[in-house]
């Protein structure tokens, strides 16, 4: 069986984020096809075009992870109906420079879990329109707006309410089925490419 390295954010900087506890909660249920490694984003600096000519390490670690990635998914809360800051700042330092920009036509996810009953919709479709300018096709259903409810989960992240495990189960398989047709259906030429086409860069 073919495996794929599955690159995955967790949008709270937050040591004790619930995010980070559904983070493991997916992996744990993951189809073992998946192989997953997280992309940190603490370490970053805030982005700026200043660092184009020679990026700090940490952001070309984070560039190098998104390269070496099959896929990519987004496990993250909402902060005021919207993406947090952090995760922001770390697409953006993906993204750049211009002409090289990491997430282009990488299979995404976005899921993220909230103690409330709106479950990160409202950042998950902020997300959407960024990650369709960045070209990375994603996973559209389903969806997966997460209420977050503390005695479902185990500490390792093992979860012990078959309801939720079912649902995360399924979100899971239905994304690994969707990284492997894009990734069946990728081409080059896109301005993402290790080596981009320059016609297009050059507009």
């Amino acid at each position: 069986m073919d495996t794929f390295k599955i690159g995955y954010f967790v949008g709270s900087l937050s040591s004790t984020s619930i995010n980070r506890v559904l983070s493991k909660a997916l992996i744990s249920v993951a189809p073992p096809e998946l192989e997953f490694h997280e992309i940190a984003i603490k370490d970053l600096p805030l982005y700026s075009s200043d660092y184009d000519a020679q990026f700090p390490p940490a952001g070309q670690e984070l560039k190098d992870a998104i390269a070496a990635s099959d896929g990519i998914l987004f496990v993250s809360p909402e902060y005021n109906r919207s993406i947090p800051g952090a995760l922001k700042n770390a697409i953006d330092w993906g993204s750049r420079p211009w002409g090289t920009n990491s997430f282009a036509r990488k299979p995404t996810g976005i899921i993220g879990a909230s103690p409330g009953g709106i479950g990160t919709a409202v950042m998950q479709s902020s997300m959407r329109s960024v990650l369709s300018f960045l070209d990375a096709p994603q996973l559209n259903a389903p969806e997966a707006y997460i209420r977050f409810v503390a005695d479902a989960y185990d500490d390792d992240g093992s979860v012990k309410d078959e309801g939720t495990a079912g649902l995360l189960r399924h979100y899971m398989e239905e994304y690994s089925a969707f990284v492997q047709r894009v990734l069946a259906a990728n081409a080059p030429g896109h301005i993402g490419d290790p080596e981009p086409d320059t016609d297009k860069l050059n507009r």
